[in-house]
């Protein structure tokens, strides 16, 4: 049998939403895990991701309008699965409210009568921050010439008409004036994507992947932390479906990363990092100062010279789940921590155009004869935020001995049987000291 694809609820308060846009199109091939499409509320746009892999079919083309929450807007099959017509219907009607005890059932696809704004009752299709942005500035959105999928209009679209490639404060406005959109894409104008992985209040906690990853990597780990803190990830340059920014050292990827923190209205934070993020993450806390309350670090890259240059060669070369497999071991202690899926998630998006080619000139920039030519040590020692310094003592990436002579203050914890992924393979153990960098800052 197929799996169902309905639309969830992202809020307490949704009772319907609307799918902004599809990442794969009708008949495509799906990975369980993958983003699938995007949900727009009042409140916010989410990603929602595919819950099975095979091929997608979808019972109508509901983009842009409202359905109720938990009807079906599509099928996925298994390979070679006969597919037979699983639609709901062309025009189907939101079902009754049930009785107060009555069980509840599955709402069928409901598409309202009276669309909420004039931008909706086009059928034209944008995005929410370019929406905002619009009206910020006063223009209509109809007016906006589209250059997304299918014409949809994005924030650069709207900065283009008003002559504004890089207005950081009308950005900041923007994004604040409604909590921030769940997902941004905004390399375009400069800043980097970054995703809301969890809403909430308090101080947020600002998580930084590292070298070849993307900010999928930090999904796992926010659903055991603690409490209702905000989390937004971010992609760093030429990683995920951030673009390359001017320049490939260290200091041009630390002024990106800070700006589209700025650009999300962030004032005090927590900064979490791993590897080459933990790098970024300490110059932050350098340029953010009393800012930042608490900085973890997880197999941080800048304290020392070595690593592994022949795993940054082999992978950059791979071009196949076969080829990439065996150097992403290297990357663990205990190989059933690798999963299928991480590798095959990892080789899927090193096919996004002149990604890979960005991170070899990124690497030949911070690894340039299997050396880290950076070092963030006088940054951290001149730190006064607590600090937390994770390393597996197996890590074949970088080496465990350069939390020596760290100054006194960084709690550093080192952990056996674990690699350069302490985040995968002790993710429990990760949450915990995030955790207390989170409360210590709060």
């Amino acid at each position: 049998m197929p799996t169902e694809v309905i639309l969830p609820r992202v809020d307490m308060d949704m009772a319907t939403g609307k799918i902004s846009r599809w990442f794969v199109d009708d008949a495509g091939a799906v990975e369980k895990g993958a983003p699938l499409f995007e949900i727009e509320t009042d409140k916010a746009a989410m990603e929602v991701e595919s819950p099975a892999s095979g091929v997608l079919r979808l019972v109508s083309d509901a983009t842009g309008q409202d359905v109720a929450v938990g009807s079906i807007v599509a099928w996925i099959y298994t390979q070679g699965e006969a597919q037979t017509n699983m639609a709901v219907g062309d025009a189907p009607v939101a079902p009754a409210a049930p009785e107060e005890h009555a069980p509840p059932s599955r709402p069928a696809m409901h598409v309202t009568s009276e669309p909420k704004d004039d931008a909706s009752r086009s059928g034209l299709r944008a995005t929410p921050l370019a929406r905002r942005l619009a009206r910020q500035n006063g223009v209509s959105i109809e007016g906006v010439g589209g250059t997304g999928p299918r014409g949809r209009v994005q924030s650069v679209d709207v900065l283009a008409l008003l002559g504004k490639p890089q207005p950081r404060q009308v950005l900041a406005q923007a994004v604040t004036a409604t909590g921030g959109p769940d997902r941004a894409d905004l390399s375009g104008d400069g800043l980097l994507h970054r995703v809301w992985l969890r809403r909430g209040d308090g101080l947020p906690l600002v998580m930084l992947h590292g070298f070849g990853a993307d900010l999928s990597g930090w999904r796992p780990l926010v659903d055991l932390l603690p409490g209702a803190a905000p989390v937004l990830a971010v992609d760093l340059p030429s990683h995920g479906q951030s673009s390359a920014v001017g320049g490939s050292d260290l200091a041009a990827i630390e002024d990106a990363v800070s700006r589209t923190i700025e650009a999300e209205g962030v004032d005090r934070l927590v900064l979490v990092g791993h590897s080459l993020g933990a790098a970024v993450a300490t110059m932050l806390a350098g340029r953010f100062g009393d800012r930042v309350g608490g900085l973890a670090l997880l197999s941080p890259a800048g304290l020392g010279p070595d690593i592994d240059g022949a795993f940054l060669d082999g992978f950059l070369r791979a071009e196949s789940e076969a080829s990439l497999r065996p150097w992403m071991l290297r990357l663990v202690a205990d190989e059933d921590a690798l999963s299928p899926a991480l590798v095959a998630g990892t080789l899927r998006q090193r096919t996004r155009g002149g990604l890979v080619d960005g991170q070899r000139v990124m690497a030949s920039h911070l690894f340039r004869d299997g050396t880290q030519t950076f070092t963030v040590r006088k940054i951290l020692a001149g730190l006064s935020v607590p600090t937390r310094v994770v390393f597996g003592e197996a890590d074949r990436i970088i080496p465990a001995a350069h939390v020596r002579s760290l100054p006194g203050r960084v709690a550093v914890h080192l952990f056996q049987g674990v690699g350069h992924l302490p985040h995968f393979e002790a993710r429990q153990e990760m949450a915990r000291i995030i955790a207390e960098t989170y409360r210590v800052a709060t």
